[in-house]
């Protein structure tokens, strides 16, 4: 999956979808957008011209809306891709909650950003699994059924 196939299937095709599998290529895709997006709001905000006294206080304001509201929105299809990359490893998406409240707790929420970057980075387990067929090889799930 390419960046701007995976941008339009997470934002779009499946935006709060919480079950099925998510692909490596997907959720980095993804996470490359997103990031993306988030230099370009800083990197304007701090560029921003400055032409009266209370102008920079203004621009600040409305570039911190416009962060807010991508944040805000992009909420949604970020647990979800998570939850799919986890479905993606047979793990079921209730540990990417548990491991999400975790990282609300001091000194855990080290252990809990880890452990989520290593499943997220992990290979999903090949051919189809309880959560779906293999989003590599969805193939592999006609040839079981033919």
């Amino acid at each position: 999956m390419g960046f701007t196939e995976a941008v339009w299937t997470v934002s779009r095709q499946k935006y709060a979808t919480f079950s099925g599998r998510a692909s490596r290529s997907e959720c980095w895709w993804f996470q490359l957008f997103y990031w993306l997006v988030l230099l370009a709001i800083f990197i304007i905000s701090i560029l921003a011209p400055s032409g009266s006294r209370d102008a920079p206080a203004v621009t600040v304001a409305i570039i911190t809306i416009v962060g807010g509201i991508f944040i805000l929105a992009m909420f949604l299809p970020q647990v979800g891709l998570q939850v799919r990359r986890f479905h993606d490893r047979n793990i079921s998406g209730w540990w990417y909650l548990a491991l999400f409240i975790a990282g609300f707790v001091p000194y855990l929420n080290v252990i809990s950003g880890l452990t989520i970057f290593v499943i997220s980075v992990l290979r999903g387990t090949e051919g189809p699994n309880r959560f779906g067929p293999d989003p590599l090889h969805p193939e592999a799930i006609a040839e079981v059924f033919a």
